[in-house]
């Protein structure tokens, strides 16, 4: 071992942090006995995948690309994914969950945002078997307990390893969003949970958060990221374990001569930050992300998903 790794290795750390990592180690405990209980209470209602508390987050009662309470700004980045029949039911076979997060400290309800009528959106897409919902980025814990009350599909208050290795799961963000996507997925490492498809837009990283290293459970990632802006998105991801987690590739969306609409922001945030909000509400990331979760709900394992060429194609 080298001088370098011997004084590292012997650094003490800090009590702090180590306060802060029982802390958040208790959380998530905390967190999954709550998601317990209201796996119980839960099962003796309607079906959470079929018409009962399943579809209660829609924000939309008409079609989603249809709904009149949708902005202009959100209507123009959603515009690619409504149109030519997209929109139409499309049941799977299997169940999934699609989880994303918004960032800053924008409420998971704000309809102001794309990614919580993306949600619904894909709710609408793939129909009752696939779970969709946004949360706050400060939320990981409360999307944790609902996505074990939703792998546990007997209700005895037990995620087997079964249930896991059927779990098809895909997570997006951004901002600060897609820094607890890559957080959430290493949430669900700790329980051994496989990811599909981790999707991140413009990183802005959280403190005591890794948001470009992809943990091993996850089978795809990708990264839109641009650079213009006083906020600008990492620009690079890379996989902890390259055997099992494709790095799909790291998308630079630029916008000096491709304005986005960015209406449903302030105008200080449009005159001091505008790109990181244009590629929030850049239409053609939305449509490559609906591509990426349709090839990866759709291919059997790695590999089947969309290309980087398709894909890059697609973001131009």
């Amino acid at each position: 071992m080298t001088a370098t790794r011997e004084s590292t290795s012997g650094r003490r750390r800090c009590p702090f942090t180590l306060r802060w990592t029982k802390t958040k180690r208790l959380l998530i405990l905390l967190g999954i006995m709550l998601s317990t209980l209201r796996s119980s209470a839960s099962c003796s209602g309607p079906s959470r995948w079929e018409g009962g508390t399943f579809n209660n987050t829609s924000p939309a009662a008409n079609p989603v690309c249809e709904d009149t309470r949708m902005s202009s700004s959100v209507r123009d980045a959603l515009r690619l994914v409504c149109v030519s029949g997209r929109s139409a039911t499309y049941p799977l076979n299997q169940k999934a969950i699609i989880i994303g997060f918004l960032g800053g400290f924008v409420q998971h309800d704000d309809l102001k945002h794309p990614e919580t009528w993306f949600a619904a959106f894909l709710r609408e897409h793939y129909g009752p078997r696939v779970y969709a919902r946004a949360f706050s980025n400060h939320e990981g814990i409360l999307a944790l307990q609902d996505v074990m009350r939703l792998l546990d599909s007997n209700c005895d208050g037990v995620v087997t390893d079964i249930e896991k290795r059927q779990a098809k799961i895909i997570i997006y963000g951004h901002s600060w969003g897609a820094s607890e996507a890559a957080e959430f997925a290493r949430k669900l490492q700790r329980f051994d949970i496989p990811v599909l498809l981790t999707v991140q837009i413009d990183i802005i990283g959280k403190p005591q958060q890794k948001p470009t290293r992809i943990p091993p459970n996850v089978r795809e990632a990708v990264n839109f990221f641009q650079t213009e802006g006083i906020l600008h998105g990492r620009p690079k991801i890379f996989a902890a374990d390259p055997v099992r987690t494709e790095i799909i590739g790291d998308f630079r969306m630029t916008y000096e001569e491709h304005r986005v609409d960015c209406g449903n922001y302030p105008w200080y945030a449009r005159a001091f930050d505008r790109p990181h909000h244009e590629i929030e509400n850049d239409a053609r990331v939305w449509n490559a992300i609906t591509m990426l979760i349709d090839s990866a709900l759709l291919s059997p394992g790695p590999g089947g998903s969309v290309s980087a060429t398709k894909l890059a194609t697609s973001s131009k």
